[in-house]
């Protein structure tokens, strides 16, 4: 099949490898890639995005925030089918990935991808599981059986279980990097991450999610990945919080998107709306927002 990836940013680039081994795979990304393709020395090309128009399948890698504008600005056919690859909540509206791309695509022709996976690793052919959630489970099919042998892709409904957790994981993940920056010890992280997932999960319920997607992949699978690596960004902006350092100095340090940051913002304007207890998630906030100090909140959290 022909499959093309928008966005060359690290999970974009990933996923075109990932692809390209069943696949013939183009990316259309602003960045000019031609270095990374040598290197990876693979059949990848770089198109514009007319060209790319002629393929069976489309993966959308562009992250969140930009995500509505990208689909403002770029007229795509409606009978196209779509794998939506980012994570998160956008800030202002409070929608999540599929209630933006389904603003522009059928439904039935949008799939979208959870599960835990550091795009290091997928460049690495290390072995991984992900999930791709629809309401159209052929479509998934397809989109999970054009995966690489190194990929076991399972195929799910339940959409807006995956999008909660794929949002919510990355902040848990703020808090656990903190917990570890304090060196509170491995008992404190691993009672942080399961009070994180029973509240995401309470969270994700009241928008009809299924509790079975937060027992699998897309749910614990990815919190313990992102929640207890450096390969994690969200991670990361939690340590670097709990050692000092000011946001925006973590920030550039990581040069990329740290979801988390703008999905805790998300979470708890919903939270708040809805009357969910997010506990964790209001803490992490309330430093993000410099309302509260690192080591008050965890206590907060722990004691």
């Amino acid at each position: 099949m022909k499959i093309t990836i928008f966005g060359g940013g690290a999970w974009g680039r990933a996923l075109a490898f990932a692809f390209s081994f069943k696949n013939e795979v183009r990316i259309v990304s602003r960045q000019n890639l031609a270095t990374f393709l040598f290197k990876l020395n693979c059949s990848i090309k770089q198109v514009d995005f007319e060209e790319s128009l002629d393929s069976d399948l489309f993966v959308n890698a562009i992250k969140t925030q930009a995500l509505r504008t990208w689909f403002q600005s770029h007229k795509l056919p409606k009978n196209i089918f779509m794998m939506l690859a980012s994570k998160g909540i956008e800030m202002e509206s409070g929608a999540f990935v599929s209630d933006i791309a389904s603003d522009f695509l059928p439904m039935e022709n949008l799939c979208f991808l959870a599960g835990p996976s550091f795009a290091k690793e997928v460049l690495d052919k290390l072995p991984c599981a992900l999930c791709v959630h629809s309401e159209n489970e052929a479509l998934a099919k397809r989109f999970a059986d054009a995966l690489p042998d190194f990929i076991k892709g399972y195929v799910k409904g339940d959409v807006i279980g995956g999008e909660v957790a794929g949002a919510y994981k990355n902040v848990i993940s703020i808090a656990s990097g903190i917990c570890d920056g304090l060196s509170l010890g491995n008992n404190a992280r691993a009672s942080l991450l399961a009070r994180g997932l029973v509240e995401m999960h309470r969270f994700a319920k009241s928008f009809g999610a299924d509790m079975e997607t937060f027992l699998g992949l897309s749910g614990a699978g990815d919190l313990f990945l992102s929640a207890s690596s450096v390969l994690s960004r969200n991670y990361r902006v939690g340590y670097g919080l709990a050692k000092g350092k000011s946001l925006d100095a973590i920030l550039s340090e990581i040069g990329e998107v740290a979801e988390g940051v703008i999905s805790a913002h998300a979470i708890c304007k919903l939270a708040e709306a809805r009357g969910i207890y997010t506990p964790i998630a209001k803490e992490v906030h309330e430093i993000l927002e410099g309302r509260s100090l690192v080591a008050d909140s965890l206590r907060r959290l722990m004691c």
